[in-house]
């Protein structure tokens, strides 16, 4: 299951983890959003510790997502060694994000 995080785990979940992470940028009232969750909840069941997989809402965490350029929803990036080395705006596949941190 994907993990839903605010701006305080941010640094220490993504910026300072050991292994690649994925974060969906997302809101509760999105229609592409909603038909992301169950894919994410699904490749995180996948991930067997190899990455993390969370979940930031925007309206909850504004400044957070205005600093990594979110502008449209969903916004996923993928993070290694505390760097963005892949973003994707919009639906994807689960094959597409586990390529993110490949």
């Amino acid at each position: 299951m994907a993990k839903e995080i605010g701006a305080k785990e941010f640094k220490e979940l993504v910026l300072n983890a050991d292994k690649p992470v994925i974060v969906d940028f997302f809101a509760t009232w999105c229609g592409p959003c909603r038909m992301l969750a169950p894919v994410l909840d699904d490749l995180a069941k996948d991930a067997n510790g190899n990455f993390e997989v969370y979940k930031v809402d925007i309206d909850k965490d504004r400044a957070l997502a205005m600093e990594y350029g979110v502008m449209s929803i969903p916004t996923i990036i993928a993070f290694n060694g505390g760097k963005q080395i892949n973003k994707h705006i919009g639906y994807a596949t689960k094959d597409q994000l586990k390529k993110m941190v490949q």
